[in-house]
Protein backbone atom coordinates (compact mmCIF):
# COMPACT_ATOMS: atom_id res chain seq x y z
CA UNK A 1 0.00 0.00 0.00
CA UNK A 2 1.13 3.86 -1.04
CA UNK A 3 2.24 5.90 1.76
CA UNK A 4 -0.57 8.10 0.26
CA UNK A 5 -3.13 5.65 0.89
CA UNK A 6 -1.96 4.75 4.26
CA UNK A 7 -2.36 8.32 5.47
CA UNK A 8 -5.94 8.65 3.62
CA UNK A 9 -6.75 5.48 5.97
CA UNK A 10 -5.46 7.08 8.82
CA UNK A 11 -6.70 10.21 8.55
CA UNK A 12 -10.08 8.05 8.22
CA UNK A 13 -9.21 6.74 11.39
CA UNK A 14 -7.66 9.35 13.55
CA UNK A 15 -9.69 11.64 12.19
CA UNK A 16 -8.23 14.88 10.21
CA UNK A 17 -4.34 15.19 10.60
CA UNK A 18 -3.95 17.94 13.36
CA UNK A 19 -0.58 19.35 12.98
CA UNK A 20 0.70 22.65 14.84
CA UNK A 21 0.73 23.68 18.09
CA UNK A 22 -3.10 24.18 19.70
CA UNK A 23 -2.58 26.50 21.76
CA UNK A 24 0.07 29.28 21.50
CA UNK A 25 -0.11 30.61 25.51
CA UNK A 26 -1.16 27.13 27.35
CA UNK A 27 1.92 25.35 28.25
CA UNK A 28 3.59 22.20 26.91
CA UNK A 29 4.51 19.18 28.69
CA UNK A 30 7.09 17.19 26.59
CA UNK A 31 8.37 13.77 28.49
CA UNK A 32 8.67 15.62 31.86
CA UNK A 33 9.70 18.67 30.26
CA UNK A 34 7.37 21.90 30.54
CA UNK A 35 7.83 24.23 27.85
CA UNK A 36 5.71 27.83 29.38
CA UNK A 37 4.56 29.76 26.16
CA UNK A 38 4.12 33.26 27.05
CA UNK A 39 2.39 36.17 26.45
CA UNK A 40 5.03 37.66 24.53
CA UNK A 41 6.33 34.91 22.65
CA UNK A 42 2.84 34.01 21.02
CA UNK A 43 3.50 36.36 18.61
CA UNK A 44 4.80 35.78 15.01
CA UNK A 45 8.39 37.36 15.86
CA UNK A 46 9.11 35.41 18.35
CA UNK A 47 8.25 32.28 17.21
CA UNK A 48 10.57 32.65 14.69
CA UNK A 49 13.32 33.72 17.16
CA UNK A 50 16.25 30.87 17.45
CA UNK A 51 15.85 31.21 21.36
CA UNK A 52 11.94 30.76 22.22
CA UNK A 53 10.73 28.54 24.09
CA UNK A 54 8.59 27.03 20.85
CA UNK A 55 11.86 26.68 18.72
CA UNK A 56 13.01 24.78 21.96
CA UNK A 57 10.28 22.47 22.13
CA UNK A 58 9.89 21.95 18.59
CA UNK A 59 14.12 21.10 18.55
CA UNK A 60 13.03 18.07 21.60
CA UNK A 61 10.29 16.58 19.92
CA UNK A 62 12.43 16.48 16.59
CA UNK A 63 14.54 15.04 18.18
CA UNK A 64 12.97 12.13 19.68
CA UNK A 65 13.45 8.71 18.16
CA UNK A 66 10.59 7.86 14.81
CA UNK A 67 9.95 4.41 13.91
CA UNK A 68 7.65 3.93 10.88
CA UNK A 69 6.34 1.08 8.91
CA UNK A 70 9.52 -0.10 6.70
CA UNK A 71 10.08 -2.10 3.64
CA UNK A 72 12.10 -4.03 2.06
CA UNK A 73 13.49 -6.24 5.21
CA UNK A 74 14.56 -9.49 5.71
CA UNK A 75 11.28 -11.90 6.02
CA UNK A 76 10.50 -12.27 9.45
CA UNK A 77 10.76 -16.13 10.07
CA UNK A 78 9.60 -18.61 8.43
CA UNK A 79 7.04 -16.09 6.61
CA UNK A 80 6.99 -14.27 3.63
CA UNK A 81 6.64 -10.59 5.12
CA UNK A 82 9.08 -8.07 3.93
CA UNK A 83 6.71 -5.47 5.33
CA UNK A 84 4.86 -4.42 8.36
CA UNK A 85 2.56 -2.14 6.55
CA UNK A 86 -1.07 -2.43 7.56
CA UNK A 87 -0.15 -4.21 10.81
CA UNK A 88 2.72 -3.33 12.59
CA UNK A 89 2.09 0.17 14.26
CA UNK A 90 1.44 -1.10 17.61
CA UNK A 91 4.89 -2.77 17.42
CA UNK A 92 6.91 -0.09 16.03
CA UNK A 93 4.91 2.46 18.35
CA UNK A 94 6.30 -0.04 21.01
CA UNK A 95 9.70 0.14 19.52
CA UNK A 96 9.77 4.19 20.14
CA UNK A 97 9.06 4.21 23.37
CA UNK A 98 12.07 1.74 24.52
CA UNK A 99 14.51 3.16 21.83
CA UNK A 100 13.27 6.47 23.99
CA UNK A 101 13.82 4.86 27.49
CA UNK A 102 17.26 3.95 25.87
CA UNK A 103 18.13 7.67 24.48
CA UNK A 104 17.70 8.89 27.88
CA UNK A 105 19.75 6.24 29.56
CA UNK A 106 22.44 6.65 27.28
CA UNK A 107 22.28 10.24 26.18
CA UNK A 108 20.14 12.14 29.03
CA UNK A 109 16.97 13.33 28.77
CA UNK A 110 18.48 16.56 27.46
CA UNK A 111 20.23 15.30 24.56
CA UNK A 112 18.89 16.96 21.35
CA UNK A 113 20.09 16.10 17.67
CA UNK A 114 22.24 18.98 15.79
CA UNK A 115 22.34 18.30 12.15
CA UNK A 116 25.50 20.28 11.98
CA UNK A 117 27.13 17.46 13.85
CA UNK A 118 28.68 14.31 13.60
CA UNK A 119 26.30 11.74 15.40
CA UNK A 120 27.10 10.45 18.45
CA UNK A 121 28.35 6.40 18.38
CA UNK A 122 25.76 5.89 21.59
CA UNK A 123 23.03 7.56 19.04
CA UNK A 124 23.91 4.96 16.09
CA UNK A 125 24.24 2.04 18.26
CA UNK A 126 21.20 2.56 19.67
CA UNK A 127 19.31 3.11 15.93
CA UNK A 128 21.16 0.00 15.20
CA UNK A 129 18.99 -2.07 18.31
CA UNK A 130 15.91 -1.45 16.35
CA UNK A 131 16.93 -2.27 12.65
CA UNK A 132 15.06 -4.63 10.56
CA UNK A 133 16.72 -7.91 10.90
CA UNK A 134 17.35 -10.42 13.49
CA UNK A 135 20.38 -9.14 13.88
CA UNK A 136 19.25 -5.98 15.78
CA UNK A 137 18.29 -7.04 19.34
CA UNK A 138 15.10 -5.15 19.47
CA UNK A 139 14.28 -5.51 15.48
CA UNK A 140 10.40 -6.07 14.85
CA UNK A 141 11.29 -10.17 13.96
CA UNK A 142 12.84 -10.25 17.51
CA UNK A 143 9.62 -8.85 19.28
CA UNK A 144 7.00 -10.76 17.40
CA UNK A 145 9.50 -13.99 18.14
CA UNK A 146 9.69 -13.11 21.80
CA UNK A 147 5.62 -12.28 22.03
CA UNK A 148 4.01 -15.51 19.97
CA UNK A 149 2.63 -16.76 23.40
CA UNK A 150 0.91 -13.52 23.74
CA UNK A 151 -0.36 -13.47 20.10
CA UNK A 152 2.14 -11.61 18.35
CA UNK A 153 2.71 -12.71 14.53
CA UNK A 154 3.83 -11.43 11.24
CA UNK A 155 0.51 -10.00 9.12
CA UNK A 156 -1.72 -9.35 12.58
CA UNK A 157 -2.34 -6.46 14.52
CA UNK A 158 -2.48 -6.91 18.76
CA UNK A 159 -3.00 -4.12 21.43
CA UNK A 160 -0.85 -2.54 24.01
CA UNK A 161 -1.22 -5.01 26.56
CA UNK A 162 0.22 -8.05 24.67
CA UNK A 163 2.82 -5.84 23.35
CA UNK A 164 4.53 -4.79 26.92
CA UNK A 165 4.20 -8.46 27.56
CA UNK A 166 6.10 -8.85 24.70
CA UNK A 167 9.03 -6.38 25.60
CA UNK A 168 8.92 -8.00 29.00
CA UNK A 169 10.10 -11.39 27.30
CA UNK A 170 12.69 -10.04 25.03
CA UNK A 171 13.92 -7.77 27.33
CA UNK A 172 14.60 -11.00 29.36
CA UNK A 173 15.85 -13.03 26.89
CA UNK A 174 18.01 -10.68 26.06
CA UNK A 175 19.47 -10.60 28.99
CA UNK A 176 19.99 -14.06 29.45
CA UNK A 177 21.93 -14.54 26.21
CA UNK A 178 24.32 -11.73 26.82
CA UNK A 179 27.11 -11.28 29.40
CA UNK A 180 26.47 -8.43 31.89
CA UNK A 181 29.26 -5.92 29.70
CA UNK A 182 26.81 -6.51 26.55
CA UNK A 183 24.71 -3.00 26.66
CA UNK A 184 21.85 -4.28 24.26
CA UNK A 185 19.74 -4.37 26.95
CA UNK A 186 20.69 -2.81 29.80
CA UNK A 187 17.67 -2.06 31.90
CA UNK A 188 14.88 -4.15 33.35
CA UNK A 189 11.10 -4.23 32.16
CA UNK A 190 8.63 -4.51 34.72
CA UNK A 191 4.75 -4.90 34.11
CA UNK A 192 2.28 -3.16 36.37
CA UNK A 193 -0.85 -5.32 36.07
CA UNK A 194 -3.71 -5.88 38.59
CA UNK A 195 -4.09 -8.65 40.92
CA UNK A 196 -2.70 -12.09 40.39
CA UNK A 197 -5.56 -13.92 40.76
CA UNK A 198 -6.85 -12.41 37.51
CA UNK A 199 -10.51 -12.31 39.19
CA UNK A 200 -10.96 -8.59 40.51
CA UNK A 201 -10.98 -5.62 38.46
CA UNK A 202 -9.95 -2.04 39.75
CA UNK A 203 -6.52 0.16 39.16
CA UNK A 204 -3.19 -1.81 38.49
CA UNK A 205 -0.80 -2.07 41.32
CA UNK A 206 2.55 -1.28 42.01
CA UNK A 207 4.31 -3.70 44.09
CA UNK A 208 7.29 -1.99 45.54
CA UNK A 209 8.78 -5.53 46.56
CA UNK A 210 7.46 -6.99 43.03
CA UNK A 211 10.15 -4.16 41.05
CA UNK A 212 12.65 -4.48 43.52
CA UNK A 213 12.27 -8.40 43.26
CA UNK A 214 12.73 -7.74 39.02
CA UNK A 215 15.79 -5.42 39.71
CA UNK A 216 17.51 -8.44 41.55
CA UNK A 217 16.34 -11.19 39.16
CA UNK A 218 17.83 -9.27 36.11
CA UNK A 219 20.80 -8.01 37.69
CA UNK A 220 20.87 -12.03 38.38
CA UNK A 221 22.08 -10.97 42.18
CA UNK A 222 25.09 -8.60 41.66
CA UNK A 223 23.32 -5.68 42.78
CA UNK A 224 19.49 -4.73 44.19
CA UNK A 225 18.65 -2.28 41.73
CA UNK A 226 19.09 -1.78 38.19
CA UNK A 227 17.69 0.54 35.36
CA UNK A 228 14.02 -0.04 34.78
CA UNK A 229 11.48 0.66 32.66
CA UNK A 230 8.20 0.33 33.59
CA UNK A 231 4.87 -0.44 31.60
CA UNK A 232 1.38 0.34 32.43
CA UNK A 233 -1.01 -1.27 30.08
CA UNK A 234 -4.35 -0.07 31.26
CA UNK A 235 -8.27 0.16 29.98
CA UNK A 236 -9.92 3.10 30.84
CA UNK A 237 -13.55 2.64 29.55
CA UNK A 238 -15.78 0.87 27.04
CA UNK A 239 -15.77 2.54 23.51
CA UNK A 240 -14.29 5.29 24.41
CA UNK A 241 -11.69 6.79 27.27
CA UNK A 242 -13.78 8.19 30.31
CA UNK A 243 -13.43 11.54 30.67
CA UNK A 244 -12.55 11.21 34.66
CA UNK A 245 -9.22 9.60 33.78
CA UNK A 246 -7.93 12.46 31.30
CA UNK A 247 -6.57 14.61 33.96
CA UNK A 248 -4.46 12.15 35.16
CA UNK A 249 -3.02 10.85 32.00
CA UNK A 250 -2.36 14.51 31.29
CA UNK A 251 -0.06 14.63 34.85
CA UNK A 252 1.42 11.84 34.15
CA UNK A 253 3.77 13.73 31.51
CA UNK A 254 4.90 16.14 34.29
CA UNK A 255 6.81 12.82 35.70
CA UNK A 256 10.08 13.30 35.27
CA UNK A 257 10.63 9.82 34.40
CA UNK A 258 7.52 9.73 31.65
CA UNK A 259 7.82 7.91 28.60
CA UNK A 260 4.30 9.02 27.04
CA UNK A 261 1.34 6.67 26.24
CA UNK A 262 1.10 3.76 23.97
CA UNK A 263 -2.30 4.38 22.32
CA UNK A 264 -4.40 5.53 19.34
CA UNK A 265 -7.37 4.31 17.94
CA UNK A 266 -8.49 0.76 17.15
CA UNK A 267 -6.06 -0.82 14.15
CA UNK A 268 -4.10 2.29 14.46
CA UNK A 269 -1.48 2.80 17.04
CA UNK A 270 0.35 5.97 17.73
CA UNK A 271 3.26 7.31 20.72
CA UNK A 272 1.79 10.24 22.26
CA UNK A 273 4.75 11.98 23.58
CA UNK A 274 3.13 15.11 24.65
CA UNK A 275 0.70 16.99 26.38
CA UNK A 276 -1.38 20.79 25.75
CA UNK A 277 -4.53 21.70 27.94
CA UNK A 278 -6.44 18.65 26.69
CA UNK A 279 -4.30 17.45 23.47
CA UNK A 280 -1.91 14.97 22.41
CA UNK A 281 1.20 15.32 20.43
CA UNK A 282 2.35 12.18 19.09
CA UNK A 283 4.95 10.12 17.09
CA UNK A 284 2.73 8.99 14.14
CA UNK A 285 3.96 5.14 12.80
CA UNK A 286 2.40 5.29 9.77
CA UNK A 287 4.48 6.61 6.96
CA UNK A 288 5.80 3.94 4.74
CA UNK A 289 9.79 4.42 4.28
CA UNK A 290 12.46 2.13 2.92
CA UNK A 291 14.81 -0.19 5.26
CA UNK A 292 18.07 2.11 6.65
CA UNK A 293 20.96 0.44 7.83
CA UNK A 294 22.51 2.16 10.54
CA UNK A 295 25.64 1.53 12.70
CA UNK A 296 28.56 2.74 14.88
CA UNK A 297 30.62 2.43 11.79
CA UNK A 298 28.61 4.47 9.50
CA UNK A 299 29.17 7.96 10.88
CA UNK A 300 27.51 9.57 7.46
CA UNK A 301 24.68 7.51 7.41
CA UNK A 302 21.56 9.42 6.89
CA UNK A 303 19.41 8.96 9.83
CA UNK A 304 16.47 11.70 8.88
CA UNK A 305 13.69 8.68 8.58
CA UNK A 306 13.91 8.03 12.15
CA UNK A 307 13.04 11.81 13.28
CA UNK A 308 9.58 14.17 12.42
CA UNK A 309 9.18 17.63 12.21
CA UNK A 310 6.03 17.45 12.15
CA UNK A 311 3.62 17.94 14.70
CA UNK A 312 0.62 16.14 14.95
CA UNK A 313 -1.62 16.55 17.99
CA UNK A 314 -5.01 14.54 18.86
CA UNK A 315 -7.93 15.33 21.40
CA UNK A 316 -7.18 12.93 24.22
CA UNK A 317 -11.00 12.07 24.63
CA UNK A 318 -10.54 10.65 21.37
CA UNK A 319 -8.20 7.95 22.64
CA UNK A 320 -9.36 3.96 22.40
CA UNK A 321 -9.44 3.29 26.15
CA UNK A 322 -7.00 0.35 25.21
CA UNK A 323 -3.51 2.00 25.89
CA UNK A 324 -0.01 1.46 28.17
CA UNK A 325 2.03 4.16 30.01
CA UNK A 326 5.76 4.14 29.98
CA UNK A 327 7.97 4.97 32.43
CA UNK A 328 12.06 5.14 32.81
CA UNK A 329 13.30 5.32 36.59
CA UNK A 330 17.36 5.06 36.62
CA UNK A 331 17.92 4.07 39.44
CA UNK A 332 16.48 3.79 43.14
CA UNK A 333 16.40 7.19 43.64
CA UNK A 334 14.76 7.96 40.39
CA UNK A 335 12.15 5.36 41.13
CA UNK A 336 11.69 6.26 44.76
CA UNK A 337 10.56 10.37 43.35
CA UNK A 338 8.47 8.08 41.05
CA UNK A 339 6.66 6.42 43.54
CA UNK A 340 5.87 9.82 45.48
CA UNK A 341 4.92 11.59 42.29
CA UNK A 342 2.41 8.20 41.38
CA UNK A 343 0.89 8.13 45.09
CA UNK A 344 -0.14 11.74 45.12
CA UNK A 345 -1.71 11.38 41.50
CA UNK A 346 -3.73 8.58 42.84
CA UNK A 347 -4.76 10.21 45.79
CA UNK A 348 -5.90 13.21 43.74
CA UNK A 349 -7.66 11.51 41.48
CA UNK A 350 -10.83 11.39 42.48
CA UNK A 351 -11.74 8.32 43.09
CA UNK A 352 -10.28 7.29 39.39
CA UNK A 353 -6.66 6.44 39.59
CA UNK A 354 -4.80 5.47 36.67
CA UNK A 355 -2.55 2.66 39.22
CA UNK A 356 -2.07 2.45 42.56
CA UNK A 357 1.78 2.05 44.65
CA UNK A 358 1.91 -0.57 47.72
CA UNK A 359 5.22 -1.67 49.58
CA UNK A 360 3.73 -5.34 49.46
CA UNK A 361 1.18 -7.76 48.63
CA UNK A 362 -1.09 -8.58 52.10
CA UNK A 363 -1.94 -11.52 52.54
CA UNK A 364 -5.43 -12.27 51.20
CA UNK A 365 -6.11 -9.07 50.15
CA UNK A 366 -4.26 -8.57 47.17
CA UNK A 367 -5.57 -5.73 44.73
CA UNK A 368 -5.32 -3.58 47.68
CA UNK A 369 -3.47 -0.63 48.17
CA UNK A 370 -1.43 -0.23 51.08
CA UNK A 371 0.85 3.10 52.47
CA UNK A 372 4.29 2.80 50.33
CA UNK A 373 6.76 4.00 53.25
CA UNK A 374 8.69 5.42 50.12
CA UNK A 375 5.93 7.65 49.02
CA UNK A 376 3.52 8.93 51.54
CA UNK A 377 3.14 9.14 55.31
CA UNK A 378 -1.21 8.83 54.54
CA UNK A 379 -2.63 5.61 53.58
CA UNK A 380 -3.96 5.28 50.06
CA UNK A 381 -7.43 4.28 49.63
CA UNK A 382 -8.30 0.93 48.88
CA UNK A 383 -11.61 0.96 47.56
CA UNK A 384 -11.43 -0.35 44.27
CA UNK A 385 -13.28 1.31 40.95
CA UNK A 386 -14.67 -1.08 38.62
CA UNK A 387 -16.48 0.52 36.73
CA UNK A 388 -15.10 1.77 33.24
CA UNK A 389 -12.62 -0.40 33.66
CA UNK A 390 -11.62 -4.15 32.13
CA UNK A 391 -9.10 -6.61 33.86
CA UNK A 392 -6.13 -7.38 31.82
Amino acid sequence: MASGAIRRFQDRVLGPSRTGIPSTTSEIWLLGVCYKISDAESSEDADADAGSVLDAFRQDFSSLILVTYRRGFEPIGDTTYTSDVGWGCMLRSGQMLFAQALLIQRLGRSWRKRESEPPEEEYLEILELFGDSEASAFSIHNLILAGESYGLAAGSWVGPYAVCRSWESLARKKREETEVKDRSCSMAVHIVSGSEDGERGGAPILCIEDVAKTCLEYSKGETEWTSILLLVPLVLGLDKVNPRYIPSLIATFSFPQSLGILGGKPGASTYIVGVQEDKGFYLDPHDVQQVVTVNKETQDVDTSSYHCNTLRYVPLESLDPSLALGFYCRDKDDFDDFCIRATKLAGDSNGAPLFTVTQSHRGGERGIAETSTVASSTEISGEEHEDDWQLL
